[in-house]
């Protein structure tokens, strides 16, 4: 008798020992499931920058970039409002040199604006490497208004400077063919 009592308590305490694994495995397998998910959420969150596409049209190509209203919200809004008024259209990257090329002045000699100017904005996600495109500007941080750059090598010592605001992403091989004195026929978004 006390042989079959003791073999249904040790077939209790089995069961329950089961039951608790099941349930234990069943709560980590949730557990890992939400942090994947909370995992690729991130991982998309961190990519979806909120891009928009601008296209620079020149004769010898196109160049298309993507700006970052999310990550830049006045910076690509002053862009942007250049863009609408086809501020670009016909003028000259007047600055083209083997890491870099600038354009966006209407006297064309590195000079001119759009007659205002904007405050330094930083995103310390978005960096100065080949094919950044980001707001050129005078001795004061604060005098960004029209003249953008993009670059042609990494520029790291401009990190934290300069407003970069966007990135190409089509057309580079165009970048690296400009000459002094090409046009940006137009720039559409």
């Amino acid at each position: 008798m006390v042989k079959g009592k003791t073999s249904k308590s040790v077939r209790k305490t089995r069961g329950s020992a089961s039951s608790n694994n099941k349930k234990r495995n069943l709560l980590l397998g949730t557990v890992i499931f939400l942090v994947i998910v909370l995992a690729i959420f991130i991982a998309y969150e961190a990519n979806n920058m909120g891009g928009k596409n601008v296209s620079i049209q020149t004769a010898k190509g196109n160049i298309v970039m993507e700006i970052y209203p999310k990550l830049m919200p006045g910076t690509v809004a002053n862009f942007e409002k250049l863009v609408q008024s086809n501020f670009f259209d016909g003028l000259t990257f007047h600055r083209v040199e083997d890491w870099v090329i600038q354009g966006g002045d209407p006297q064309g000699n590195g000079k001119g604006g759009p007659g205002w100017a904007i405050p330094l904005e930083i995103n310390s996600q978005l960096k100065n490497v080949r094919g950044a495109v980001a707001m050129a500007r005078g001795q004061d941080p604060n005098s960004a208004g029209s003249q953008f750059y993009i670059l042609k090598k990494d520029a790291p010592w401009l990190d934290g400077q300069y407003a970069v605001f966007g990135k190409i992403i089509k057309g580079m091989e165009i970048v690296d063919q400009i000459q002094p004195g090409d046009k940006m026929e137009s720039v559409k978004e």
